[in-house]
C-alpha cells in the first residue's frame, strides 16, 4: 500500500470511528474495535488523535467506563469526511469502469468470448458492469479469501478448483489484493499471457 492508499485509508477510519460515536449508543473501546473490524490498541490510538483534535471529548464513568461523544467541531469533521470519501469513490468508480471496459473491449476484439474473475471485492461488481457492456460472459469467479460466497450468479472457488475446470483467461478485479493474486496464479502454473490486469500494456 502507497502512502496515499494509507493516507485514504486513515481518514476513512476516523471517518468510520466518527460516524459510530454519532449515535446514541454508549460504545466501549473494544465494541467499536469489533464494529469497524481494526485491533483494540489501533482504536484506542485513533480516539487519542481524535480527543487531540478536539473531535471527541470522554465522559468518566464508574467501573473504569467510558462514553466518547462527539463535539461539535467532530460533527463538522464528520461530514467533511462524508463528502471528502464519496468524492474519492465516485472517482475510483469512474476509473474502474473505465479501465476494465477498455480492458474487456480489446479482448473482445481479439475473439474472446468469456473471462474468469480473480479477486472478488467491490471492484469486481465494477469489472461485471463493464464486461456485460462489452457483450462478454463470466465463466468462474475465483478468489483465495472468499470461497464460498455468491458474486452474482456464480458461486466463488478457489483458484485450485478453478483451474480445474481447464485454461481460462483470468481477469484480476481487485485492485488492493492485484499483485498478490497475480503471483498466486503464477505460483500455481498458470501462463502469464492468461492474466490480465487493468493498467497493462
Amino acid at each position: 500500500m502507497n502512502g496515499d492508499d494509507e493516507k485514504v485509508l486513515d481518514t476513512y477510519r476516523s471517518f468510520l470511528l466518527l460516524s459510530e460515536l454519532s449515535g446514541d449508543q454508549q460504545l466501549s473501546q473494544r465494541e467499536l474495535a469489533k464494529r469497524l473490524g481494526i485491533a483494540l490498541g489501533l482504536v484506542n490510538s485513533y480516539l487519542k488523535n481524535l480527543v487531540a483534535k478536539g473531535f471527541i471529548r470522554v465522559n468518566n464513568f464508574p467501573k473504569n467506563r467510558y462514553a466518547y461523544l462527539l463535539t461539535p467541531k467532530g460533527f463538522a469533521e464528520k461530514s467533511r469526511l462524508a463528502y471528502q470519501h464519496l468524492s474519492y469513490f465516485s472517482g475510483l468508480y469512474t476509473v474502474a469502469r473505465q479501465d476494465y471496459l477498455k480492458l474487456f473491449k480489446g479482448m473482445a476484439a481479439q475473439g474472446v468470448k468469456s473471462v474468469a474473475f480473480c479477486g472478488i471485492d467491490e471492484v469486481a461488481e465494477i469489472a461485471y458492469l463493464s464486461l456485460k457492456e462489452a457483450g462478454m460472459e463470466m465463466v468462474l469467479a475465483m478468489d483465495t479469501e472468499n470461497a464460498g460466497a455468491k458474486f452474482f450468479d456464480r458461486a466463488v472457488v478457489t483458484p485450485a478448483i478453478a483451474l480445474l475446470s481447464g485454461n481460462h483467461n483470468i481477469v484480476i478485479t481487485s485492485l488492493k489484493r492485484g499483485e498478490a493474486l497475480r503471483e498466486e496464479l503464477l505460483r500455481m502454473g498458470v501462463e502469464p499471457g492468461r492474466i490480465f490486469q487493468t493498467g497493462q500494456k
